[in-house]
């Protein structure tokens, strides 16, 4: 079976971010499906001091081997003054130290939300660019613009037009892995 991994890139105990990742994860049924809490893996701020006394913590290798026993990896990115919300950053660098391409060439499937009009647009772009040069393998994006307006918890994504085309990103990495694991 294989097995998708999903997260909300935020601290937020309500995430919507999570709440996006947990829909879009929930789509591939059939699948095995382990959705985190980026507060199961709160960590220090890294700084190489930190690192020299202490080593990696533990978290970051939990991370990194779930990242590595998954065949698909859905993130949807809070955007906290245009880039990444700080417990990603950090989790990503924390695992990056146990080796660079901490996405382990596995297939991704990115997102974002946010209550405003663009959606997390530019966190996703970045994180887009970013994910390959950390051994990520982008297959689709998505942004969802007025998250609240436009998602909810019983029906996911309400509007026609943004549901329509979550489905294509959506059909696109279902037919990537199909393809990779026939």
């Amino acid at each position: 079976m294989l097995k998708v991994l999903a997260f909300g890139a935020s601290s937020s105990r309500q995430s919507i971010n999570k709440q996006l990742a947990t829909f879009a994860a929930e789509q591939f049924t059939g699948y095995e499906i382990n959705v985190l809490d980026l507060n199961d893996f709160e960590m220090p701020l890294y700084s190489i001091d930190k690192e020299r006394e202490n080593g990696v913590p533990a978290q970051a290798h939990t991370f990194q081997s779930l990242i590595s026993a998954s065949d698909l990896i859905i993130i949807s990115f809070a955007e906290h003054n245009g880039s990444y919300a700080a417990v990603f950053k950090n989790l990503m660098d924390w695992t990056s130290r146990i080796g660079q391409k901490i996405w382990a060439e596995k297939p991704m499937f990115l997102l974002s939300t946010s209550p405003g009009k663009r959606g997390g647009m530019g966190v996703l772009e970045i994180a887009a660019k970013k994910a390959g040069y950390m051994g990520g393998q982008v297959i689709a994006q998505f942004s969802l613009p007025s998250f609240m307006a436009n998602f909810t918890v019983e029906e996911g994504i309400v509007a026609p037009d943004l549901a329509t085309a979550f489905q294509e990103q959506l059909h696109i990495v279902k037919d990537y892995l199909t393809q990779a694991h026939q």
